[in-house]
């Protein structure tokens, strides 16, 4: 049987690290202590987002954010009355209802957002708490940062929202410094000028967990930590966090096969001397080896990522799983469901415990999440 491990006592050193470097760079400007807004988008990075949250907020985190309805209708309907900031903004009437209906705020990024917002706030008659997103180059929500004036004469005529918070997404900190620091004087740009025109900001945060990490300076009143808390970053781990999940599955057979015999889809393993293998029912349908996708980055990243796929595919390292205590390398290709690695000498039996340090966001949902 599959199942996700989460180590538990992991997880509460990577958020207890996360709050340290936090306290560290002071309170904000109106001398509160900087917020952290828990991100648990994605079935909180897979790790189970009803059993994360409820984690966090054992551990003093009391702000969340979510990427969909759903996500945020879970977190209401498993009984958690925190606040919780949907970050994406939708003018889709059916959408904005449940959202005001069970108390969750809503990010206006557009004339459409606000218009359907004040229509649902109205009809509800309640004052609808909003962040406002600011497009700093993304391109995706938000007010594009330059059309200031259009942004400005929508928000004036706000009646039935409440602007609790304004804030912006970074798309390249985890490595292209320059342009971060663009976005980030484009956010502090805009927000001057919503100042000067009388239009209430709220918190500000624009640092996702790498630039949290980077680029303390750029902490505001908030931060929006994700992948962080996982110890699964981008960029290089200055506060010593730790992965804290991986996938457990057993041996469930073992085999002799002679020289030159195929291992799995498209023969492209061949074997080069008689070996013992082990075969293991999990595979990239269950996040063995899946990756994040090199659509994120820029032509010149694609070209490193490639040229180490290439060079990881010669280092023995590559593409392993542990089976009591020892790495075996993967042979071949990896299957929907199952994966084959050379066992070799090793007193490896059938039923052994086998360990693979996967990315928690791409493990089947249908694997069981199990907190230790």
């Amino acid at each position: 049987m599959n199942k996700l491990v989460i180590e538990k006592e992991d997880l509460r050193h990577n958020i207890e690290q996360i709050k340290k470097f936090a306290n560290k760079t002071g309170n904000d400007d109106k001398g509160n202590p900087i917020k952290i807004i828990a991100v648990v988008k994605a079935n909180g990075y897979g790790i189970g987002i009803v059993e994360y949250t409820k984690f966090l907020i054992d551990q003093g985190i009391s702000f969340f954010a979510v990427a969909t309805v759903e996500e945020a209708v879970t977190l209401r309907k498993a009984g958690i009355k925190n606040d919780i900031l949907m970050l994406s903004g939708t003018a889709i009437k059916e959408e904005v209802e449940e959202l005001v209906k069970n108390n969750i705020i809503l990010t206006i990024g557009s004339k459409e957002d606000v218009e359907i917002a004040e229509e649902v706030g109205k009809s509800q008659e309640k004052k609808v708490k909003v962040h406002l997103k600011i497009d700093t180059g993304f391109g995706r929500y938000g007010f594009i940062y330059s059309n200031r004036d259009e942004m400005t004469e929508v928000l004036k005529k706000i009646k039935h929202l409440k602007i609790e918070g304004t804030f912006s997404h970074f798309s390249t900190s985890f490595y292209d410094d320059n342009y971060t620091k663009e976005q980030f004087k484009r956010f502090i740009d805009c927000i001057e000028v919503l100042k000067l025109n009388e239009i209430e900001t709220g918190i500000l945060h624009i640092c996702n967990s790498s630039a949290f990490l980077k680029f303390p300076n750029m902490h505001l009143n908030a931060v929006r930590v994700g992948s962080a808390f996982l110890g699964r970053i981008s960029c290089k781990n200055t506060i010593g966090l730790k992965k804290i999940a991986y996938l457990e599955s057993q041996v469930a057979e073992i085999k002799e096969l002679p020289k030159g015999f195929n291992i799995g889809y498209s023969n492209i393993y061949t074997t080069p001397k008689p070996m013992k293998v082990a075969i293991i029912p999990c595979g990239y349908m269950n996040g063995v080896n899946v990756k994040n996708d090199i659509d994120m980055f820029r032509n010149i990243d694609k070209l490193r990522y490639l040229l180490n796929s290439i060079k990881s595919f010669f280092k023995k390292q590559e593409n392993q799983v542990k089976i009591k205590g020892s790495n075996c390398k993967i042979l071949g290709r990896i299957g929907t469901y199952h994966v084959v690695c050379d066992i070799g000498e090793k007193e490896i039996k059938i039923g052994d415990k086998a360990i693979f340090d996967v990315n928690t966001k791409f493990v089947d949902s249908k694997i069981r999440r199990e907190y230790q």
